[in-house]
């Protein structure tokens, strides 16, 4: 198994989208890349922790490749917007690739440049080493399926998933 730390706007939709994908066996949603210990939802929306809302995807490499996930990052949000996504605005929001180690740092720059080709250039994704990890609340944990009437989900989450779900329908799990 393998895990990627991916940070691309509000992790409730790159938690929905992730779980849709055959051999992905677990998405946790939380918080990376900043300062503050243990910090709260509240803490992080603040925008001054320096942390971002990120997804750790654990995956099966033998069922879905890395450079399919990565690419499923790129195509899943605008990489080319610096600290926002949308109407999401802040650093928590920013887009930024989490390597646990050198081997992930190659394959996250080559996804990156993957990623510039097909946006024509000004990605801003950054790649940082992965410092400490904490856990969103439970509440926040696979949000999408616990509430698919919230307007967020309805408007933001449920499009990307849609657009992923036909872009890589050969890794879509089965309904």
């Amino acid at each position: 198994m393998t895990t990627f730390v991916l940070a691309g706007g509000c992790f409730w939709c790159l938690d929905a989208v992730y779980r849709t994908l055959d051999g992905v066996t677990e998405v946790v949603s939380g918080y990376t890349g900043g300062d503050t210990v243990e910090p709260s939802y509240d803490d992080v929306c603040t925008g001054r922790t320096g942390h971002a809302e990120a997804v750790a995807v654990t995956f099966d490499p033998e069922k879905i490749p890395a450079d399919v996930v990565l690419d499923v990052f790129f195509t899943l949000h605008d990489p080319r917007q610096l600290n926002r996504q949308g109407a999401d605005v802040g650093t928590q929001y920013r887009s930024a690739m989490f390597s646990a180690d050198d081997e992930q740092a190659v394959l996250f720059r080559a996804a990156r440049d993957r990623a510039s080709e097909a946006w024509d250039g000004g990605v801003v994704t950054t790649i940082e080493p992965l410092p400490t990890w904490y856990d969103a609340e439970e509440h926040h944990q696979d949000f999408f399926a616990k509430n698919p009437g919230q307007g967020y989900c309805t408007a933001v989450a449920l499009p990307k998933v849609t657009k992923i779900r036909k872009s890589y329908a050969k890794y879509v799990l089965a309904s």
